[in-house]
This record gives C-alpha cells, structure tokens and sequence, in this order.
C-alpha cells in the first residue's frame, strides 16, 4: 500500500490543436471577472440563476466536457476543475453549479456502457444541456418501478443542486424489483417533474437547489445509464472512478472560494482601508503585524491544500487514462488521495473565508461589500461534505488497508 504520486500523463484532449487548457482558463476569468461585477448584488436578490446560466453557455463552458465534435472542443478534467476554481473565487455558488453540472454530464461515460453514453453526451452536446442533480444515497430512495409502460420514477429528492435551472436532471433510484440503484436520466419539463425552490440556505443561494417531486415519470431504458452499486462484483474500478471524480469538483470548489475570498480582502486592504490595530503598530494594513501573520498562515494552508490537490488531479487523470486497466488498489491508492485533498481544501476554505473577516475588521460587517458571502458559501458547502468524514477515510486506509468507500457528492 502506497499514496498516489504525481504520475507521467499522456497527451490530453486539452493539449490537442484547438482551444486548450490556457484558451479555456482565459474564458473562464473573463467569465469570472463578469461575475463578480454585481456577485453581492445577485446574492442578496437570491434570484434563480438563469442570466448566469446564459452567461457559461454563452461562453461555451457547458459543453466544454463534451467529446471533441460539433459544439464542443473535447477538454480534460484537469481544464474542467481549473475552470471551476476561476468561477468559485469570483462566486461559490455558480462554481457549484457549474462543478455539478461538469460531474453529472462526465459521469456518463465513466457508468454507462460506451454506445449508450455516446448517445447521451451527443444529445447533451447538441442542445448545451445544463445538467442539475444528484446521485448521494438519500432516504427514502427514488423508487423507479417496472410496469406495463416501461420503467417510471417516483418519489421526492430533497435539496439537489442545479434543479431550478437545468435542462436535464440526473438522480439516483432504486429498482424495486432488485433493489440495485441506478443512475438516471431525467427531463425536468415532463408533466410529472414538480420542482420547488423551498431550500432557505443561508449560503450556496444561487446554486439553484431544490427538491423535485416525480410522479409516475416515464424513464426510457438509454436513459437509465449506470449502477451505482457498493458491490465490487458488480461496480468495476473505471466506474468506481465517478466518486473521486465529484469529489474532486469539492476541492477545486473550496480553494476557488479560499482564493477568491484573499484576493478581496487583499485588494480591500491596498485601497487604504484598515481594522482596528494597536496604537504601537505602523499604520496600515500592509504593515499590521497581526495582519501579515494571517495573510503568511492563511496563504500556506491555500498554497498546501492546491498542491495536494493537483497531485490528485493527476492521479485521477492518470487511472482514466488506463481505461478498463484500472485495478481496485490503484483505485483506492487514488482516492485515499483525493480525499487527503478534500480534507485539506475544505480546512483551507473554512479558515480563510472566517479569518477574513478578522483581517478586515468591524467593516467586514457591512452587507454592502459582501465579505460574508464568501464565509457563508464555504460554510454552507463543507457542512454538506464534513471533512471528519474524508479523514476518517484516509486514517483506516492508512492504518488498515481498507478501500475508501464509494461515496458520491450530495
């Protein structure tokens, strides 16, 4: 038993001819620089995010993932999590969803067979689908049923990313004749899809979450396109891949926020604005003693946390490029690595976007300048993936050998 190192990587899709990883990194800033112009206004108006919606689709974001063809130019994952980390710094919320979406529409061609999943993606790519849901186990289950009809879907999922906004929902149910969970693809503007926005988070406002309700929804066999089973006998290592995968969008998610949140208060302070100090220190933020500390401790926790975190990007891209290869060790070693790295991102989100507010001071107070939403989207996101979890995961791997389970985001 060893810790994944970061491998040799072939040649990506992003480093083929074309638009490649810089093209997409200088999109996305734009994107994100757009984004933050009004972040505090739209937060505070708490409006669905369709303009934001427009804004990556326009931008050609949504369909970055999709395989090289018309409508998409075939990046890697490596390019999708950068991108996601440029649009959290400037908005958690969007890079949420944006990291949702870039999860559930990958996710297909890790669970799906390679016909079936062509299919789907070719769909998605065609109509620049936004892709809103999850696949966490949640009581009670989604019951998907088999009847004279074919297969229909019931029940209610609760709070789920993306729902307000999507073209498309993915979810987890259960087959009621052999209780195995299955993803599945949905259509949000079928008759028997009643989505609500009755979520009254005090962050993560505008990741456009909800409960949806199905009611005898009609799912066709394509649309039903992976298992989701625990079951090594029945899950293989590449599908199992789909849980370090979303949990990776996580850790771009936190250090995102934990950049962005530093790189306000430090622009903040350089406009001459200063907290309280002691009467003997120098004048100045810049100068501030206790300043400099949390800057110097807050920067190597980011600066920590980022390099773990590209060394299991690697790891990660490297096992998908092994294709049906991928042994159930390799797998562990790989996700026993991402979660050191969720661990770490989310310890560096929480306490940047918290010890900000220090830095700035009483005027951190003021709803105008929006330093807490940085604070409360960090808080709101890592209480749905609590990092005593992922550390419980890296310690019984590394004292016993056990596999991490196989758990995907909420």
């Amino acid at each position: 038993m060893g810790l994944a190192s970061p491998p040799f990587r072939p040649t990506s899709p992003s480093d083929r001819p074309g638009p490649g990883h810089a093209h997409w990194l200088r999109v996305a800033r734009e994107v994100a620089d757009d984004l933050a112009t009004d972040a505090v206004a739209r937060e505070q108006a708490g409006k669905a995010p369709f303009d934001e919606v427009s804004r990556l689709r326009e931008a050609g974001l949504l369909t970055l993932l999709a395989p090289a063809g018309p409508g998409s130019d075939g990046a890697d994952l490596s390019t999708a999590y950068a991108v996601v980390r440029e649009i959290a710094a400037a908005d958690g919320a969007i890079g949420q969803l944006l990291g949702c979406h870039y999860f559930l529409s990958y996710s297909v061609r890790l669970l799906a067979e390679p016909a079936a999943a062509a299919r789907i993606e070719e769909r998605s790519a065609a109509g620049e689908w936004c892709w809103g849901g999850a696949f966490a186990r949640q009581e009670p289950p989604l019951p998907l049923a088999r009847t004279s009809r074919g297969l229909v879907l019931n029940g209610r999922q609760s709070y789920t990313t993306g729902v307000l906004v999507a073209d498309r929902l993915a979810v987890r149910a259960v087959r009621e004749d052999t209780g195995e969970p299955f993803a599945v693809l949905v259509d949000p503007a079928h008759r028997g899809v009643r989505v609500d926005g009755d979520t009254d988070t005090f962050g993560q406002r505008l990741a456009a979450g909800g409960s949806v309700e199905f009611d005898d929804v009609p799912v066709k066999a394509d649309d039903v396109f992976g298992s989701l089973s625990t079951d090594e006998d029945i899950l293989s290592p590449r599908s199992a891949l789909a849980s370090p995968v979303g949990r990776l969008v996580s850790v771009q998610l936190c250090l995102g926020m934990a950049e962005g949140v530093l790189a306000e208060v430090r622009e903040y302070g350089r406009t001459g604005h200063t907290p309280w100090q002691h009467p003997s220190w120098p004048v100045g933020t810049s100068h501030d003693p206790q300043v400099l500390t949390a800057y110097g401790e807050l920067a190597v926790l980011t600066r920590s946390a980022s390099a773990l975190a590209d060394q299991a990007v690697d790891a990660v891209q490297d096992l998908l490029a092994h294709g049906e290869d991928v042994t159930y060790d390799e797998y562990a070693d790989t996700a026993a690595l991402v979660a050191m790295a969720e661990a770490a991102a989310s310890r560096a989100a929480q306490e940047s976007t918290a010890r900000a507010l220090d830095i700035v001071g009483a005027r951190s107070t003021s709803a105008r300048l929006g330093f807490d939403g940085f604070w409360r989207n960090a808080r709101a996101h890592t209480l749905h993936a609590p990092v005593t979890h992922r550390l419980r995961d890296v310690g019984d791997y590394v004292l016993n050998g056990a596999h991490p389970p196989f758990v995907l985001p909420s």
